[in-house]
């Protein structure tokens, strides 16, 4: 791929997560649902760290990382997103 195919894929995925976050609900107080939130949200923000370095690898992982995160922890029931961004996530 790519680094200029790789920097738009990478817009597009930032502009999904920024709903995700912007929306995301917590549905747990457990210290489990916290940490998932908190590593989902810090590998989020390397991904734009990353991504204005021009490192669109780096960025590209760290926000699949974050991504990851979100899924399981919508899977596990701590969280819950809106059903027009529910297609974006396994669970």
């Amino acid at each position: 791929m790519a680094e200029e195919e790789l920097a738009e894929r990478l817009k597009r995925e930032k502009e999904i997560m920024d709903e995700v976050f912007k929306s995301i609900e917590n549905l747990s107080d457990s210290e489990t649902a916290k940490e998932f939130f908190s590593m989902a949200e810090n590998y989020y923000k390397d991904s734009s760290f990353f991504f204005d370095k021009k490192d669109f690898l780096r960025s590209f992982e760290a926000i699949v990382i974050s991504w990851s995160y979100i899924d399981a922890g919508i899977k596990a029931g701590f969280f819950s997103v809106p059903d027009t961004l529910k297609e974006y996530f396994t669970s």
